[in-house]
């Protein structure tokens, strides 16, 4: 049976739930590409199943930011998801904000380990700052998936290089995150 991964590209492309902004660059696009390159690499495994939440660039989910996350989370639950992955680019008003982190439900938890190793393998991979797991039960995404799930903050929009990272080099985080999930699935 192969391992069923769902990749929520953060955002939609416009709002209802557009992301951040920061160095001429928007949140849901870098986002779509780098969950679009995961889902290949992945797809080459035979061990691997892959939905995205966002298969086409036009792609919007839902009428509303509630909506849209519901959606999100009803399509990963209702695929039968072993494992739910949320790409994010984080912001700060700091611009010199950097680094990679996550999120999960809980500590102790399999999606808490899944995202230490995915946050690792990213640092590794893009030479990023490890900013390390973190629990963040109120997220909706994180709360109402029926499998362990984890949202990843791939790095700072604000942060011209990490926004330039991000941009130019979508396949280092995608193999980032990649290498995470073959980590931790051992």
């Amino acid at each position: 049976m192969a391992t069923k991964i769902y990749i929520d590209q953060g955002h939609n492309p416009e709002n209802p739930n557009a992301g951040a902004e920061g160095n001429g660059l928007q949140e849901q696009n870098l986002t779509y590409r780098i969950g679009v390159e995961l889902a290949e690499l992945l797809r080459q495994n035979p061990e691997f199943e892959v939905r995205l939440s966002r298969p086409t660039p036009t792609t919007t989910l839902g009428t509303s930011n509630t909506t849209s996350l519901q959606a999100r989370v009803r399509d990963a639950n209702s695929w039968g998801a072993d494992y739910f992955i949320s790409l994010h680019a984080n912001s700060s008003s700091n611009p010199d904000a950097t680094g990679v982190e996550a999120f999960a439900y809980s500590r102790g938890g399999r999606a808490f380990a899944l995202g230490e190793d995915i946050v690792e393998n990213i640092s590794e991979a893009t030479g990023l700052r490890n900013r390390g797991m973190k629990v963040r039960p109120g997220l909706y995404v994180l709360r109402r998936t029926a499998m362990p799930a984890v949202l990843v903050e791939l790095g700072f929009i604000s942060n011209p290089s990490d926004a330039a990272l991000m941009n130019n080099n979508p396949e280092l985080f995608a193999r980032g995150i990649y290498n995470g999930i073959l980590e931790y699935l051992g």
